[in-house]
């Protein structure tokens, strides 16, 4: 007779941590940020209520840990060669194909269903729930931009931007024309438009002859 196997603990865990994160993120995509509730996510996962408790302290801490998951995981999709290493923006050289290879990616989060309808809610929630708002910048949003600021200041001792440059102004050249065509939905976002986003902010940037 074969002995008997203890269940694996972790496992258990981490099954039910990923059945929570995709009930998390497919309620706020769903009801946005407000309707969606721990007793809500439980349901939709399969678990207790006191295993979500037991975890974290509050729904924002849910979405938030569930939120930076997917980016995670996307990323990872995007670059599987880094194989869960530090994410970076690739320096070739090349400044605008590098660029472009960003914001191009960035283009098709945003556009994946999957991505976008809890991005569009946990963004308008920290419009009006400051602590929110500020809890998505610092672990979600800054050390996005930070790699944008090391891709510039390489690009600068480098003498393909101007030296007086400051390149977290930079960056807000490059994303900011995506974010707000993104949340207005003013017109379509492509790659097409990604490039000419980064061919303007470079023209501008370029050092002075």
């Amino acid at each position: 007779m074969a002995p008997h196997k203890a269940p694996d603990s972790s496992r258990r865990s981490d099954r039910s941590r990923r059945a929570i994160y995709d009930a998390a993120l497919a309620l706020v995509g769903e009801s946005g940020y407000r309707r969606t509730t721990i007793e809500g996510i439980a349901a939709r996962a399969g678990v207790g209520k006191q295993t979500i408790y037991r975890w974290w302290p509050s729904k924002a801490a849910v979405l938030m840990e569930a939120f930076l998951d997917l980016a995670a995981r996307a990323a990872e999709e995007a670059d599987p060669q880094a194989g869960g290493a530090e994410y970076g923006i690739p320096d070739t050289g090349d400044l605008a194909a590098d660029l472009k290879l960003v914001l191009r990616a960035t283009v098709d989060e945003l556009n994946d269903p999957l991505m976008e309808a809890p991005t569009r809610a946990l963004t308008a929630e920290g419009i009006v729930d400051a602590k929110l708002g500020a809890e998505f910048v610092e672990k979600l949003l800054d050390p996005q931009l930070a790699l944008y600021v090391t891709r510039l200041r390489a690009a600068q001792e480098a003498g393909q931007l101007r030296p007086d440059a400051d390149p977290r102004i930079a960056l807000e050249l490059l994303i900011a024309p995506l974010t707000h065509r993104w949340l207005l939905r003013t017109l379509p976002l492509t790659h097409a438009y990604a490039d000419t986003i980064v061919d303007y902010a470079l023209g501008g940037l370029a050092p002075r002859s």
